[in-house]
């Protein structure tokens, strides 16, 4: 499992982030799922780009 350090708001602190296995399909193509679980607390980061889906959303909130 790969993992990294990063700041942890819950944490606060540097801490281990683990990548779990991706369920939504973000490897099959050879690519790196963008979501990371912190070690010490379990929470979640997703890291990456923003998808055009969230893009729709937030477009729908601010009108």
């Amino acid at each position: 499992m790969d993992s990294r350090l990063w700041p942890c708001t819950a944490c606060g602190e540097i801490t281990e982030f683990v990548q779990p296995p991706c369920a939504d399909g973000h490897t099959e193509a050879g690519g790196e799922c963008p979501e990371w679980a912190c070690v010490d607390c379990g929470s979640a980061v997703v890291m990456g780009e923003s998808s055009p889906a969230g893009d729709v959303v937030r477009t729908r909130v601010a009108a």
